[in-house]
């Protein structure tokens, strides 16, 4: 059942009574509501029971009782991404497949800015500034420029005003998911000179840097797209539209970057690995690489090693550590935003981009293994290409793959991904060989390597490590006996009281 009147209360139990009808949208009650309490609305949503109401609802909808009691909660700072579907016209959908236009954007975007960003798209459409000739009086044959306005359809509202337009989608109760668009154009009775200069002044009065961003790719300046557009309210308005293609402002700079190159010059050097020169052999392609021969005991070396058990008993301090970082991991931390996620993916690009050459071990089935240097040019298909070249069997199938921060990845075996850039290989990386299913059983039983190779393997040298028999000193912990003395009961002294003679208290 409909509620003919919500109450809206905010975090300071300030009330405000807000009259409702069932077509009646959940975010103008949330307009109203935050008018009442001097509130942003855009900063804001509402709670019922403690489960957040989806804007976007009619009060019919939403199952609101009467006299239900809202909640005015503070949204977090970070705009959510939304995806939005414009549905055009029959008239001019002709170069769109279905007739649709799909992008993400921050709740934080006006629905101006959203049909700038798809006037952007190819090939450029006109949909902020049409006009329509019309006859100014039906007495005199005089035609008139009247400025034909667009019309956003979104759940049965029509939102066709230019301040309308201006709202976002968070305003109009779209945090997250998706929605649905509608355009159509309606003839309005404004010229269309008036309205331009309408459109440039309030654009002026709004200051740049308030403007929503998205952040979705460089969108094109519109002024060669649109033959109607003034020119001043193209340099006024494209402001705007730059700034959704950059995701960031002039006079902000960006989180994490720094404009100026790095001046390390050891950084650069952990960067860049020098061919291997001990004992180094041709490799396939002429690379220089060290062969290492798989271990001659079945038995681990560090299996053999000496140990004390009582290292790996649990210390006060390692329970301490563990309950912090499980302290740490518990605690909320706020999502980042499209303009963080943007600035990390630009300095993981930029970082790898600085890496010159890494340093690859192969290690195969036999747990014999070969070290090469990789450049920055090296693909998947010539690291493939590479060690097909190192094994008797050249036609065996096998699979490349190795551990990534996200877990462990396979190399595309025929793939033009680059080695540093797109796989994202940096330092000293372990690539595991592994035989792929198909692969036969002569190419399991038989040696990996060619004989030349297999010749010029060496063992690995592993150092032994020298144990410290000295005991360690158990602490003592003093404390309590010193706790002891202070609530040891102090004699008073004198005469004891079996001494004391008859008569004397």
């Amino acid at each position: 059942m409909a509620a003919p009147t919500v109450v809206v209360v905010d975090a300071s139990a300030r009330r405000a009574a807000i009259k409702t009808t069932p077509n009646k949208i959940l975010s103008d009650v949330l307009q109203e509501a935050c008018v009442k309490l001097g509130a942003d609305a855009s900063r804001h949503g509402l709670k019922y029971n403690n489960k957040a109401l989806d804007l976007s609802n009619p009060i019919r909808l939403s199952g609101l009782s009467s006299g239900a009691k809202l909640e005015l909660v503070v949204l977090s700072r970070s705009p959510s991404v939304v995806s939005v579907a414009l549905q055009l016209p029959e008239s001019i959908n002709h170069s769109s497949p279905g007739g649709r236009l799909t992008d993400r954007f921050p709740s934080s975007t006006s629905l101006w800015l959203i049909l700038r960003k798809f006037e952007s798209s190819t090939p450029p459409q006109n949909y902020t500034a049409r006009s329509i000739i019309k006859k100014s009086n039906d007495d005199v044959a005089e035609e008139t420029e009247f400025y034909e306005s667009p019309v956003l359809s979104i759940l049965g509202r029509e939102l066709f005003s230019f301040i309308d337009l201006q709202k976002t989608l968070a305003q109009l109760g779209f945090n997250s998911g998706s929605v649905l668009l509608r355009l159509s154009f309606r003839a309005s009775e404004t010229p269309y000179q008036e309205m331009i200069g309408n459109i440039e002044q309030y654009f002026k009065s709004v200051d740049p840097e308030e403007q929503p961003k998205v952040h979705s790719g460089a969108l094109e300046d519109a002024e060669s797209k649109h033959k109607r557009h003034d020119s001043s309210i193209i340099q006024n308005d494209s402001n705007a539209v730059s700034e959704l293609g950059s995701g960031s402002s002039p006079k902000e700079p960006l989180n994490g970057s720094s404009n100026a190159p790095p001046s390390n010059a050891k950084a650069s050097e952990k960067d860049t690995f020098s061919p291997p020169t001990d004992a180094t052999t041709a490799g396939p392609e002429q690379r220089p690489i060290v062969v290492y021969a798989p271990p001659s005991s079945t038995i681990p070396r560090a299996a053999q090693q000496a140990f004390n058990a009582d290292d790996y008993e649990p210390s006060v301090t390692h329970a301490k550590l563990h309950q912090s970082r499980l302290a740490n991991a518990g605690r909320n931390k706020p999502l980042l935003s499209d303009k963080e996620l943007a600035t990390q993916k630009t300095a993981q690009a930029q970082k790898l981009a600085e890496i010159k050459s890494i340093e690859i071990k192969i290690r195969f089935p036999d747990q014999g293994s070969t070290v090469a240097v990789f450049t920055n040019q090296d693909t998947a298909r010539s690291l493939y290409d590479f060690v097909r070249g190192l094994l008797h069997n050249e036609k065996a199938p096998f699979l490349l793959n190795f551990s990534s921060p996200k877990g462990p990845k396979t190399v595309p075996s025929d793939g033009a991904e680059r080695l540093i850039s797109d796989l994202g290989m940096t330092g000293r990386i372990l690539v595991n060989f592994i035989w792929d299913q198909d692969a036969g059983l002569d190419a399991r039983t038989t040696p990996v390597l060619k004989d030349q190779y297999r010749m010029q393997a060496k063992e690995i040298v592993i150092s032994d490590v020298i144990a410290d028999d000295k005991p360690e000193k158990p602490e003592v912990d003093t404390s309590g006996d010193k706790e002891k003395d202070k609530i040891k009961p102090k004699g008073k002294g004198g005469v004891p009281k079996w001494l004391k003679l008859p008569g004397k208290k």
